[in-house]
């Protein structure tokens, strides 16, 4: 069933239609909502709310295409994992007026699964990884990540700058590791 199709069916209020739709883009969402949330029961807790929200929300939504209507999903989705980041944690951010530059670790990254990356990534603090994510995975600017957040731009930027040093250096860590256990 083609997407404009199906949201005009839940539009209606079929759950058959509401179903189809979640067994469509669960996994997807699921794996967006794993890139906020710390374990896979509170990302499975806020896709099942994001979900309640798409469904009640969609009387008021206009398909315009697929691209946009899957946009609008994801939209809904990451703000309801930023408003359980908030009820959950204060996210503790501290503004600094000049950040660090960053050199090169495309040689370690090339070498590295994406997996990988991901486990680091979820180790960064709550604060960091979530700035990460709207900036680097939701492309979002830190003009509307501060507006979503309540936060500065420059706090934005900061945590931002802060995320990628603490991952530069966690993969330095991981390439060193990965080199002292080849040599031996």
């Amino acid at each position: 069933m083609e997407l404009q199709q199906l949201l005009k069916e839940c539009k209606k209020g079929s759950i058959t239609a509401q179903k189809y739709l979640f067994d469509q883009y669960s996994k997807q969402f699921f794996l967006l909502c794993r890139r906020y949330m710390k374990t896979d029961e509170e990302a499975e807790e806020v896709l099942m709310t994001g979900f309640l929200k798409i469904f009640r929300s969609i009387t008021n939504f206009n398909f315009i295409n697929d691209a946009a209507s899957i946009g609008w999903m994801q939209k809904l989705i990451v703000n309801e994992c930023l408003q359980e980041l908030r009820k959950k944690h204060s996210f503790l951010m501290i503004a600094e007026d000049v950040a660090e530059d960053i050199s090169s670790t495309d040689d370690v990254l090339a070498s590295m699964s994406a997996n990988e990356i991901y486990k680091l990534i979820m180790q960064l603090p709550i604060g960091y990884r979530t700035v990460f994510n709207l900036f680097v995975l939701e492309q979002m600017t830190h003009k509307e990540i501060a507006r979503l957040l309540n936060i500065t731009e420059g706090t934005s930027k900061s945590q931002l700058s802060k995320a990628r040093l603490m991952l530069q250096q966690m993969i330095e860590q991981q390439n060193l590791v990965n080199v002292n256990a080849t040599s031996r």
